[in-house]
This record gives C-alpha cells, sequence and structure tokens, in this order.
C-alpha cells in the first residue's frame, strides 16, 4: 500500500512555511483607507475614534469638520461598514431639534412622500444641485463682504436688497434648468422603456 497523502489517509507531520496572516478588520481597514481622507471609527457603545489623532471625539467635534469641508468617513469598527450618511443625518437631527430648524413639517412630509415613488432618485439630484447652486450664492456674497468695516458692513447690507433679486433670479433660473433636465431624463427613460417593449408613443 503506498504511504499515504498528507492529512487524507493518516496524520502528516511534514512541515510547510506558513502565509503571515492578516487580520480581517485590520486589511478591510487599510484598504478602504483613502489618501487625505480622515477615517472615524463607530464602537457599539456608540462612541467615535478619530483615526488621525487617536481619540474619541463628539459629535460636535464631526459638525465641526463638515463646517470645516473636511473629508471624512464613518465606518464601524466590527464590519467596516460606511456610517457617514447616518453620521450627517444625526447631525441634522440634532441641529433640527435644538437650534432653528430648516425644514418645515411640510417640507419633511413632503421629502418622505418620495420615498419609493418613481420619482425619488430625480428629486435627489434635484435637490442636491439646487442646494449646491445656494451654495456658490452664499459664497459670492461672502466674498464680496471680506474686509468691511462696520459703517461698510451697513451700506452693503442696505444694498442686498436689489443685488439678492439678481442673484435669486439666476438661483430660479437654475433651479427651472435643473427642474427641465429631470423632466427630458425622465421622458427619455420612458421612451426607452416603450421601446424595449416594442411600443411607440
Amino acid at each position: 500500500m503506498p504511504a499515504p497523502v498528507c492529512g487524507l489517509l493518516a496524520p502528516c507531520s511534514c512541515s510547510f512555511p506558513r502565509k503571515p496572516t492578516v487580520q480581517k478588520s485590520q486589511a478591510a481597514d487599510n484598504s478602504s483607507r483613502q489618501p487625505g481622507v480622515r477615517v472615524i471609527k463607530k464602537y457599539p457603545n456608540r462612541r467615535l475614534y478619530d483615526t488621525d489623532t487617536s481619540s474619541y471625539i463628539t459629535l460636535a467635534e464631526v459638525k465641526a469638520l463638515v463646517m470645516d469641508s473636511e473629508p471624512f468617513v464613518v465606518r464601524d469598527a466590527k464590519t467596516n461598514d460606511d456610517l457617514t450618511r447616518s453620521i450627517l443625518l444625526q447631525i441634522i437631527l440634532e441641529e433640527e431639534t435644538a437650534g432653528v430648524p430648516i425644514f418645515t413639517e411640510q417640507i419633511l412630509a413632503n421629502i418622505i412622500r418620495f420615498y419609493g415613488h418613481s420619482m425619488q432618485g430625480y428629486m435627489g439630484a434635484y435637490l442636491e444641485k439646487n442646494v449646491q447652486v445656494f451654495m456658490d450664492l452664499q459664497a459670492k456674497m461672502a466674498e464680496q463682504s471680506k474686509g468691511l468695516t462696520p459703517e461698510m458692513w451697513q451700506q452693503f447690507v442696505n444694498m442686498q436688497s436689489p443685488m439678492m433679486q439678481g442673484m435669486m433670479g439666476a438661483y430660479l433660473e437654475q433651479s427651472r434648468n435643473a427642474f427641465t433636465q429631470m423632466q427630458e431624463q425622465m421622458q427619455k427613460n420612458s421612451e426607452q422603456m416603450l421601446s424595449a417593449f416594442g411600443l411607440k408613443r
């Protein structure tokens, strides 16, 4: 009878060099780390750990990162899942309940109605474009008001009415264009769907 093959018919005493093992969580963390992006880990006890400063941070400090436009990602310390959106939503919830709210009940109700709706994806893109346009307007105003003395600031405020009308006019025009693009995309998708079934409008 031939000698047994290693580990199949009998215990084997052969020794082979083992491959170096890397912990799964560590490997996943290294692969998900992007250059220049701060990684924050969220532990089961709801604590947030900043890997850049090697210290625990609060939700208020995460908000400060957002205000400073510093890129970061929040990941589950155990599963490495991306939790950034849930943390941002938590910040919004705290601001809406503790400070001066941005969203009225009507706005929130209308947003909720779009979940599961066929236009949900379009609504998200539409809101994102409009918020970006508004942020651009705010940046222009901040740039124009740099270095003003209190007297000059008062004059600047008095000038804002006609200036804001012009800027809001441009904003509304871009908003209208974004809505038109959304309608055109919906029409294009509908035509493609009908064409797939051999139908024509």
